[in-house]
C-alpha cells in the first residue's frame, strides 16, 4: 500500500457542547447526524484495503463484507473517514442501528466472523475525505474536503449500500429536527463541523450534541478501582439496576468517573449495605462462568475474558439519580453520570417505565436520502 496518507492515523475528534450551536458560529458550521457505530478510517490502494479503528487497531479481518464493499463502491485510491454500523429490523417496521450486534462482530474465530458477516452484515457511512488519488486533502478546509467527497461518491446516490454518504445540512432548524427524530433510528445526536477547519488527527475540532436524560436507579453493588489497596480501598464504579415488570432487578450499567477522594468516601458510605452474594438478587449467577443474556455482574463474555469481574454486592436499598444519553435495549448505552442520591425514592419503584422512549424512525430513510452538501 502506497497512499499520500498512510496508516496509522488517529481520527479527528469532537468535544461535547450542551446545545446545538448557531450555523454561523466558528466561521460557519456543517451539521451531520451522529452515528452510533465503530469509527473507522478506510485506506484503499487498489485491491489493498485496511480498516482502522479510532485507536488505530485493525478492523479489517472482522468485516470482510465491508472490505468487499469498499473495493466495489469507493474510489481506487482513497482514505475515507466514517463509521461502520450494523442495522437490524425495528419493532413496528423499518430498521435501526444495533450497537450490541456490531460488538459481536469482533470475534477471534474466522468461522464465526464469516457467519456473522452473513447474518448481521455491516455497512459503512462516509463523512470525510483525507486523501484521493495522489493527493492528501488533510490540510484543506472541511468545506473543500466535503465537496471532494461528494464528487467522489456521487455514484452512491440511489444505491442501497453497503457504503453510504452521510447527510449534511447548514440549516440549524433542520439539524435540530434530526437531533429529535433520528434518535428513533438509533443515532445519538448531531455533530457540527467548522467549514474552514483542516483535518487534525486526535484533536477535538468538531462539536457534538448528545441526548441527555435522567433516571432514578437502584445501586446494587460496586467494583473496586484498579488502584485500590487493602490499606486504602477505592470505589471504581457503581453497579446500577432497574426493576422489570416481573419484579426482577436487572443490571443496566454503571456509573463511574469519581475523584480519588470521592472514591474513598463512597466505600465508607456504602459499607453498611454490603451483603453476602447469596443474599443478593444477582446471587443465582454466582457460579456462572459464561455470558448470560442479561449480562449480570460477575459473569464472563468474550469481551471480558481474563478480567476480574467480581463485585461487592450491596443490599438494593439506595436510589441514585443519574444522567444518561440513551438506552441500548434494556441497558444504558454508555456510562451514566452520578447526579445525586434520592433518599425520598423507594428502590422498588425504580422501573423501566420511567424511561423516555424516542419515537421510532426508519434508518433506511436517513441512509438513502440525498445529502444536502455545502
Amino acid at each position: 500500500m502506497d497512499l499520500p496518507v498512510m496508516p496509522p492515523v488517529q481520527p479527528m475528534l469532537a468535544k461535547s457542547v450542551s446545545g446545538l450551536p448557531a450555523p454561523d458560529a466558528h466561521g460557519g458550521l456543517l451539521f451531520e447526524p451522529k452515528w452510533d457505530g465503530f469509527r473507522c478510517l478506510v485506506f484503499r490502494d487498489g485491491d489493498e484495503v485496511e480498516l482502522a479503528s479510532r485507536n488505530t487497531k485493525p478492523l479489517t479481518r472482522y468485516f470482510p463484507e465491508v472490505v468487499a464493499a469498499v473495493k466495489e463502491q469507493l474510489p481506487e485510491r482513497c482514505v475515507v473517514d466514517g463509521e461502520i454500523f450494523v442495522a437490524l429490523p425495528a419493532e413496528g417496521g423499518g430498521s435501526r442501528l444495533a450497537f450490541e450486534s456490531l460488538q459481536e462482530r469482533i470475534h477471534p474465530a474466522a468461522s464465526r466472523v464469516a457467519l456473522l458477516a452473513e447474518e448481521t452484515p455491516a455497512g459503512f457511512v462516509a463523512f470525510d475525505l483525507l486523501a484521493l488519488g495522489e493527493e492528501s486533502l488533510m490540510a484543506r478546509p472541511f468545506a473543500e474536503r466535503r465537496a471532494a467527497l461528494e464528487d467522489a461518491l456521487a455514484h452512491l446516490a440511489g444505491q442501497h449500500g453497503p457504503c453510504f454518504l452521510t447527510r449534511t445540512t447548514v440549516d440549524g432548524d433542520e439539524a435540530q429536527r434530526w437531533f429529535t427524530e433520528f434518535e428513533g433510528a438509533g443515532l445519538d445526536g448531531v455533530v457540527a463541523k467548522p467549514l474552514d477547519a483542516p483535518y487534525r488527527p486526535n484533536v477535538r475540532t468538531m462539536l457534538k450534541v448528545k441526548h441527555e436524560r435522567t433516571a432514578d436507579v437502584v445501586v446494587a453493588g460496586y467494583r473496586e478501582h484498579k488502584t485500590s489497596t487493602p490499606q486504602r480501598p477505592l470505589l471504581g464504579s457503581l453497579l446500577l439496576g432497574l426493576y422489570d415488570a416481573g419484579g426482577h432487578l436487572q443490571h443496566i450499567g454503571v456509573s463511574a468517573s469519581f475523584t480519588a477522594a470521592r472514591r474513598a468516601e463512597l466505600i465508607e458510605e456504602l459499607a453498611p449495605l454490603v451483603v453476602p452474594l447469596e443474599e443478593h438478587p444477582w446471587g443465582h449467577w454466582a457460579q456462572a462462568l459464561t455470558a448470560n443474556p442479561d449480562r449480570v455482574p460477575g459473569t464472563q463474555s468474550r469481551w471480558s475474558a481474563g478480567k476480574d469481574l467480581g463485585f461487592v454486592p450491596l443490599r438494593p436499598a439506595r436510589v441514585l439519580e443519574v444522567k444518561y444519553d440513551h438506552m441500548e435495549g434494556s441497558r444504558l448505552r454508555h456510562t451514566a453520570q452520578f447526579k445525586r442520591w434520592r433518599p425520598d425514592r423507594d428502590p422498588l419503584s425504580c422501573g423501566y417505565d420511567q424511561l423516555e422512549e424516542p419515537a421510532g424512525y426508519d434508518l433506511t430513510t436517513i441512509l438513502t436520502s440525498t445529502p444536502e452538501g455545502t
